[in-house]
């Protein structure tokens, strides 16, 4: 589901609301076809799994990505060293193996950091844009609402 499935919806149900017509005499409370208010309320429904659904994917991708760098990381230490303990018999080579294992290292835990933080920010964005989205959705609930208690009071 893309990102503007429920956005749509509440804009529908807002033109819903918009194009409908004020009560004989009084210009705040309107009649709405409540079936389909409720239509569009029952389609918002539907939608917000597959959203929860996508945002509990992107957390398994980012465990995944950091699960990845951690083991790429791992590797590629315990390959910095294998081939300084391999070379180890002089020991120009041993430093030189050393320096380069500590700078694959240090390269493996930058690469480690800068994914982890990527995909951290990524996942903050989404959750970000999910939670945008329900606020603006209970806003336009809570609306809907207090207009329909409007309408329920003024109609008794």
């Amino acid at each position: 589901m893309d990102e503007t499935g429920v956005l749509g919806l509440i804009e529908e149900l807002s033109i819903l609301l918009e194009d409908s017509k004020p009560v004989f005499g009084k210009n705040n409370l309107r009649q709405v076809d409540i079936a389909a208010a409720f239509e569009i309320l029952d389609e918002i429904r539907d939608i917000f799994p597959t959203e929860f659904s996508q945002s509990r994917q992107i957390v398994r991708e980012r465990q995944t990505l950091l699960d990845d760098a951690e083991a790429e990381a791992n590797r590629m230490i315990e390959d910095a060293r294998s081939q300084a303990m391999t070379i180890a018999s002089e020991q120009e080579i041993v430093r030189i193996s050393q320096q380069q294992a500590d700078t694959i290292m240090a390269d493996a835990r930058d690469l480690e950091r800068q994914t982890r933080a990527g995909a951290e920010d990524y996942a903050d964005e989404v959750f970000g844009h999910v939670e945008q989205s329900l606020e603006t959705l209970i806003a336009n609930v809570r609306r809907c609402r207090d207009r329909l208690n409007a309408n329920s009071l003024q109609s008794r």
